[in-house]
């Protein structure tokens, strides 16, 4: 009986293999076994090419990350049957080798230039005055000008060299010039393609070679997790994402890059042979359908005014963004134009950095003090010296809590990193390097024995995060709590903010949340800082609060555990306060979103006597404690999904999704295939081209008033 082939089974994306018995064989097996290896692993490495490309560049997977593994663990099983078959672009060559024994030296074809700066309007609008005279002495009058604006990526710049379509080497910038070779490294990123889609771009061929320019990069929330991980391990923290990125891809050992979260955006092409191209932006255009991550924020625009308008509102949105970006390029578009204008000295004629004020910065941390949060909990925040960072002067930032400030082991005395983006709260990130070597270091700083507001001796919970004072009256505890209700999200009362609040507070005027409503012009006419309009708009602003939806009421008093979604859902579910102060934990934890312990919680809140008085007051001052609209299942949106971007003209985000949900609809964060209507203001981002790209209705403020009636 002749002995059994071996045979390759791709079943649900497994392989399974049935040996040979020992000696003889049919004749001439080997090789169709081999040719049917082959072949499926060229389809295995062709189907998760397509996966990788869906999951890191169109954010569009269609398929879970079991399967995925799954065809990737059975091209491992083909390629380790047969070594000869594993080819450089394979997928399974992403997980990192050997070490290698040094960083070879690269040179670039094309340099790698740099960019002048500009840092305010007037200096952007020099450059492209500068263009024009330049090209007029060429004999071009009035070049038709389109400009590509693009997030300066606050990363490492590196250059990834293609022949036939397969990535041979890549490289870091370097001097411009002259790189080093980190291909070993750039290999585990999973957003940068091993190879190119042979049937991309309307040219119809790829390209025999292909420098493709781009930006490393690392994700906020991966920085921060990294920095964590460091600091729990007793290693120095990074000093901004950038630093991890780069420190990561010059690396000897690729296994440390591929555990590490690094990304990748794809800016531009350089050398090429075979592809003919005639703007930079069919140039992006192209490397997104040759499965490049591109930025979907680029832009193309036709003006200076547009170019101007682009970059301050990408200034002010940078500290929402999920990367680090410290300004915006600006490019002119037609490459012919691009070469007449030329360089001057290493910059560009025809390119630009917007440049932003810096988000991190050193300075030493003087003190540390503790803050008492509204459901007693003791916060630590820095006290520093005054430092100059993000475009303003920072001399306080948060330390998040007394474990955040143990794990990174920050010292009074210390030099420290500081971030501030955007509008986002300054914060003390870790010591700088050298600081945690520096000799004579303070003791580890230690919550305080009695509250900084109340002198209440403080209690630490077991399994607690925080030290609290459990004094329910104390006047820190009271103060949060007064600031949380005429916040934004809650009552977000307009002109009351924590000077006045604490003004209020110390005058004797305002001690619970329902004494907003008692205030009158005359009594805040008394107080520093009022005059008749701006104490009448006040009163009038409290006065309009009262019809705050009661979602909103929920969130605004105070409940431990019950956030701005919580407090909607507790109010569309159990409609009245009256039916909430009734409710059993059994009944709490059918709200959507909430667990048993959270259940016991909210009950055991509402029974105290000070939560019931409050909630009675309230109401007696006419502050809404009923849901409007109808009740859950009816309306004019049910079974339909929204989500929001951008800025509405009238409705802010909050308002919109109230509207929505008091309609029966139901507002998500992610456009999906299973998203109905996309409401896109000003500045959308990518969610926007999204939408575009899965055939989502897209409406605008007026169009969902519409929907809305």
């Amino acid at each position: 009986m002749p002995s059994s082939p071996t045979i390759w089974r791709g079943c649900c994306g497994r392989s399974s293999r049935t040996e040979t018995d020992a000696g003889g064989g049919v004749p001439g097996e080997d090789d169709r076994t081999r040719t049917r290896a082959q072949a499926r692993a060229d389809q295995l490495r062709a189907e998760l090419h397509e996966h990788g490309r869906r999951y890191y560049v169109l954010d569009d997977p269609t398929i879970g990350d079991d399967d995925y593994d799954a065809l990737l663990d059975e091209l491992r099983a083909i390629e380790g049957a047969h070594p000869e078959l594993v080819t450089s672009d394979s997928p399974t060559q992403r997980v990192g080798g050997e070490p290698v024994s040094g960083l070879p030296k690269v040179t670039h074809e094309i340099p790698m230039l740099s960019l002048a700066n500009a840092r305010s309007e007037e200096q952007l609008r020099a450059w492209v005055s500068r263009m024009r005279t330049h090209l007029a002495r060429e004999g071009i009058e009035q070049p038709a000008f389109e400009f590509v604006a693009e997030p300066k990526i606050d990363g490492l710049a590196i250059s990834l060299l293609y022949e036939d379509g397969v990535l041979v080497h890549g490289a870091t910038r370097g001097n411009g010039e002259i790189g080093e070779d980190v291909t070993h490294n750039l290999r585990t990123i999973p957003t940068i393609p091993l190879r190119i889609d042979p049937r991309v771009g309307a040219q119809g061929t790829t390209p025999r070679v292909l420098e493709v320019r781009g930006e490393i990069y690392m994700a906020l929330k991966d920085f921060a997790g990294l920095n964590e991980r460091r600091a729990e391990a007793g290693l120095s923290t990074f000093m901004n994402p950038r630093n991890a990125a780069a420190g990561t891809i010059r690396q000897l050992d690729p296994r440390l890059a591929r555990e590490r979260p690094l990304s990748m955006w794809a800016y531009g092409i350089g050398r090429t042979e075979g592809l003919r191209l005639r703007s930079h932006w069919e140039s992006l255009e192209w490397l997104r359908e040759a499965g490049f991550p591109v930025n979907r924020d680029i832009v193309l625009l036709q003006t200076e005014d547009e170019v101007v308008k682009q970059c301050l509102g990408w200034q002010e949105r940078r500290g929402g963004l999920d990367f680090e970006i410290d300004g915006v390029v600006v490019k002119v578009s037609d490459l012919e134009l691009q070469r007449r204008l030329g360089v001057v000295g290493r910059d560009p004629r025809w390119a630009i950095a917007w440049k932003f004020p810096p988000t991190t910065k050193v300075t030493t941390l003087k003190d540390i003090m503790w803050n008492v949060g509204k459901f007693g909990d003791l916060h630590p925040f820095a006290v520093l010296e005054p430092v100059h960072v993000g475009g303003v002067t920072v001399k306080l930032a948060t330390l998040h809590n007394e474990e955040d400030l143990a794990r990174k082991d920050l010292r009074i005395g210390d030099e420290v990193i500081v971030l501030r983006a955007g509008d986002v709260i300054p914060q003390v990130l870790s010591p700088a390097p050298h600081a945690v070597e520096r000799e004579g270091r303070s003791a580890p700083p230690l919550p305080p024995a009695r509250c900084p507001s109340c002198d209440t001796p403080t209690v630490k919970p077991e399994e607690g995060v925080f030290t609290m004072c459990p004094n329910r009256v104390c006047p820190g505890r009271q103060w949060q709590l007064l600031k949380h209700f005429v916040s934004r999200g809650a009552m977000d009362i307009d002109g009351l903010g924590e000077k006045q609040v604490y003004q209020l507070q110390r005058a004797g005027l305002v001690t619970t949340a329902a004494d907003f409503y008692r205030l009158t012009a005359e009594q805040l006419l008394e107080l520093e800082g009022y005059g008749k309009i701006s104490a009448n708009r006040i009163v009038e602003n409290i006065a309009e609060s009262r019809e705050r939806p009661f979602g909103r009421v929920l969130f605004a008093i105070g409940l431990e555990e019950v956030g701005f979604v919580t407090g909607r859902n507790l109010a569309a579910r159990l409609r009245t306060i009256d039916a909430l102060l009734a409710a059993s934990p059994e009944e709490i934890l059918q709200t959507p979103g909430v667990g048993p312990k959270m259940a016991e919680k909210i009950h055991a809140q509402l029974a105290e006597e000070q939560m019931r008085a409050l909630i009675a007051d309230l109401r007696e001052v006419g502050v809404r404690m009923e849901q409007e609209g109808p009740p859950p299942g009816e309306g004019p949106l049910v079974g339909k999904t929204f989500v929001l971007t951008g800025t509405l003209p009238v409705l802010t985000r909050e308002q919109a999704t109230e509207r929505i949900e008091a309609a029966g609809g139901r507002v998500t964060s992610g456009v999906s295939k299973k998203t109905d209507y996309l409401v896109a203001g000003a500045t959308p981002g990518s969610k926007l081209a999204k939408a575009e790209r899965l055939e989502v209705a897209v409406l605008d403020e007026a169009g969902l008033l519409g929907l809305l009636g």
